[in-house]
């Protein structure tokens, strides 16, 4: 049955759609469906244009397409997006599996998507904004859908030099942030901490070995002392003669310290 357009009104809450009135069997008119302006100027819709049944399904169809195409640029205005981000987004917003695939390829097509580009940027965010290392920001990527060559290739702009002033810095702050440990201790948890963040290996290396010098021999003994005593007081009820020194020396070993130093400990604060 053919129908005809007999009126064509912009709503009032997105003045980028449009209501489409059609003829009535008995010569009056009804609201028949909406569409969005992309799809009202490439079908050239007008007041008096007659449309078949096919044609309205065909409108109707491809105004689904465009709602869906519409809300997908809306989520890309926010941020860049893998192409799994806006593939997930899209089943989250119960769009059709046909029209998903038509928008993911305009999309990709648009330059809107791009796996690549989006790793090169997400890559130079991190470096601009966190202290994350290179393998952790890889980890992201991939975790956002980027496969695993396009990652690889991604942190190779995530140069040594940067890594090893980043995890410098870090350290630097962080070091002596507790006077309490050991320089081993203090050490050891420095490591797992870049490891957390994702620095490579030589870096971590490169950079630890550069705190040998600064190594506070002074400050190293008050920490000592400091848990030594703590292990004395927490081992003195329960322990005596050579178990009591050996917990006590146990402890101490545990806690990073070096032998002689905790000689010295035992030599100088128990009796025998």
């Amino acid at each position: 049955m053919i129908k005809k357009i007999t009126r064509i009104t912009t709503q009032k809450k997105n003045t980028s759609r449009y209501n489409i009135y059609l003829t009535k069997q008995d010569g009056g008119e009804e609201y028949a469906f909406s569409v969005d302006e992309a799809v009202l100027i490439e079908f050239h819709l007008r007041k008096g244009l007659e449309l078949d049944e096919a044609m309205i399904d065909t409108l109707v169809k491809k105004d689904t397409l465009q709602k869906g195409y519409t809300l997908a640029v809306n989520f890309l205005s926010y941020r860049m997006r893998t192409i799994k981000e806006m593939n997930d987004y899209l089943i989250k917003k119960e769009i059709e599996p046909e029209h998903k695939s038509k928008i993911l390829e305009k999309l990709m097509k648009e330059g809107y998507l791009n796996d690549k580009e989006f790793a090169k940027a997400f890559v130079q965010t991190r470096i601009n904004t966190s202290n994350k290392g290179p393998l952790l920001v890889k980890k992201e990527l991939i975790e956002k859908g980027v496969s695993q060559a396009i990652a690889s290739e991604a942190i190779t702009k995530y140069p040594y030099e940067i890594q090893y002033e980043k995890a410098e810095k870090w350290v630097e702050k962080k070091f002596r942030s507790t006077k309490k440990d050991s320089f081993r201790k203090q050490i050891q948890n420095l490591q797992a901490n870049l490891n957390q963040k994702g620095f490579t290996q030589d870096v971590i290396q490169d950079v630890l070995q550069s705190l040998d010098n600064a190594k506070d021999h002074d400050a190293e003994w008050d920490a000592l002392v400091y848990q030594g005593e703590k292990l004395v007081r927490k081992h003195k009820k329960k322990y005596s003669g050579f178990e009591f020194r050996n917990k006590v020396k146990e402890g101490l070993f545990r806690k990073g310290f070096t032998m002689e130093s905790i000689n010295k400990f035992m030599d100088e604060n128990l009796e025998e």
